[in-house]
């Protein structure tokens, strides 16, 4: 796929796996859209862009996301098409279920799956009547499997499939191709930035994260698999064959993963 100027939009672009990619579509000369909650930051990134005059700022805060088609329907409108949508904003916990308030496991489904839902809602009509689009989500490991001590963000990324799943398999025939991106650890801030027991930013980093994939070379991974049309892609070391193991022997699977706290 050449993308030279198609319109493309990707959330939680301000860091991490999202800025990644804003590079990268930016040296192909893509026409993007960036957006999260931190417009100083997506201010800096668009300024460290290739082609920074064809980067467009529209900030969106995913948890509130009744508020998302208000903003988005005029962006789509002006666009009239848009060609990628990639729903990379997200957050992430660490705590016990029994210790967690209710509202962090809120949070979790509002940012990571409510809020995904309601900007796809908004795009896709366009690229139905355009009769193409690729949609991009970004799940996780734990959108596989359940993994100590993120209940809530486990239970949103396994919303993700059940609902863009169903999407892809409703408009293939418009010629809309969904992939969803299951990674392990990725060197990023998601892990200083998650959620403890009462929603407060825990600040600590992860061992596994701190020696995660670089954030390049997975934007570089979706990229060709969006190319190629992949229903999926997985990233990451030796924690991706977590897939494999929880499918073909559950029990063993359940014995190593209880001990992951």
């Amino acid at each position: 796929m050449n993308f030279e100027n198609k319109n493309i939009w990707i959330t939680g672009a301000s860091s991490g796996i999202g800025e990644a990619l804003t590079y990268k579509f930016a040296e192909l000369g893509a026409n993007l859209i960036i957006s999260s909650r931190r417009e100083s930051e997506l201010q800096r990134v668009k300024s460290s862009c290739k082609y920074p005059d064809k980067v467009r700022i529209v900030v969106l805060d995913l948890e509130q996301y009744r508020s998302i088609a208000q903003i988005a329907e005029p962006i789509v409108a002006e666009y009239q098409h848009i060609d990628v949508l990639i729903n990379n904003g997200g957050a992430s916990q660490r705590a016990l279920v029994v210790d967690e308030d209710l509202t962090v496991v809120e949070k979790m489904m509002n940012i990571n799956f409510f809020g995904a839902a309601a900007l796809t809602k908004v795009v896709l009509p366009s690229m139905i009547a355009q009769k193409s689009g690729h949609i991009v989500c970004m799940s996780s490991l734990a959108g596989k499997f359940g993994i100590p001590l993120r209940s809530g963000y486990a239970a949103a990324k396994h919303a993700l499939h059940g609902f863009f799943e169903t999407l892809r398999a409703e408009n293939y025939d418009n010629g809309i191709r969904v992939m969803m991106v299951c990674p392990g650890y990725v060197n990023t801030n998601v892990a200083i930035n998650a959620l403890d027991a009462n929603a407060q930013k825990r600040g600590v980093n992860d061992e596994g994260q701190a020696k995660g994939l670089d954030p390049k070379i997975l934007a570089e991974k979706i990229i060709k698999g969006i190319e190629k049309e992949k229903l999926e892609i997985t990233a990451g070391g030796g924690e991706t064959n977590g897939i494999w193991v929880s499918r073909f022997f559950p029990r063993l699977f359940a014995k190593i993963i209880r001990k992951k706290k």
